[in-house]
């Protein structure tokens, strides 16, 4: 194959520092594919499947071959017990999720909500998959850092598909569930400071006005009252109002 210079290519569309340049062109037989521009050049990716197109093993992805492993497994043995990812797969999984990492954000860029909402499920059930069945600490545990992460995304995308379909209500439920996904996963002291937490909160600020501070300490009156009289059905509904609203 002939080497070719990508200069042409590059200077059409010039990467511009400080900015995130991404766009879905047409490629061969009028597939759309997905770009970023970055300093040294231009990443391509598939916009669906995995972002570099091939397949692993005649799956779709590398996550699909080894939950097919899975399957075959119990069928053999009637359980998932002793079920192990090869170091070699693990690997690739994890590099696998970088890839649907780099698609995501940028498909959030273009406002591509529904994707978004699928790429982080998926790298979700990935952390899930390798934290059951890796077999080193490293193989289970190396992308459960990311989690916090790819909740956040996935909470925005949701969140964003809501507000798209004016359903504010439903956006401020969907970033809540978001924010206690977060709040089982993250350390107690770190909570409060974690980039994740103050941009979900900062979103639902937006959608929800603030109560002004009379009718915060009514609420919160009311809800003490409800507590000290073991009313917990009502208390729960005043703190679910609270927790929207604050």
């Amino acid at each position: 194959m002939a080497q070719q210079d990508l200069s042409e290519i590059l200077q059409a569309w010039p990467h511009e520092p400080g900015r995130f340049l991404v766009r879905i062109v047409e490629g061969p037989e009028a597939r759309p594919v997905l770009q970023v521009r970055i300093d040294l050049g231009i990443l391509q990716m598939e916009m669906a499947g995995r972002p570099d197109g091939i397949t692993i093993r005649g799956f779709e992805s590398c996550l699909h071959a080894v939950q097919k492993d899975l399957a075959t497994y119990q069928e053999a043995h009637g359980s998932s017990r002793g079920f192990v990812i090869s170091p070699e797969d693990a690997r690739l999984l994890r590099e696998e999720a970088a890839q649907y990492f780099h698609r995501y954000v940028a498909l959030f860029h273009l406002g591509r909500f529904e994707d978004v909402v699928r790429d982080t499920r998926r790298n979700l059930e990935c952390i899930d998959f390798c934290q059951s069945f890796g077999s080193t600490d490293q193989d289970r545990f190396g992308l459960d850092p990311f989690r916090p992460q790819v909740i956040t995304m996935r909470t925005r995308a949701e969140a964003e598909l809501a507000v798209g379909n004016e359903q504010g209500n439903m956006a401020v439920q969907l970033i809540n569930h978001g924010l206690e996904e977060l709040e089982e996963i993250l350390p107690a002291e770190h909570f409060e400071q974690s980039n994740e937490v103050i941009l979900l909160r900062g979103m639902r600020d937006l959608l929800v006005p603030k109560l002004p501070s009379s009718q915060r300490a009514e609420l919160e009156d009311r809800l003490q009252r409800a507590l000290d009289a073991e009313n917990y059905e009502l208390a729960a509904i005043l703190r679910d109002e609270l927790r929207q609203m604050s």
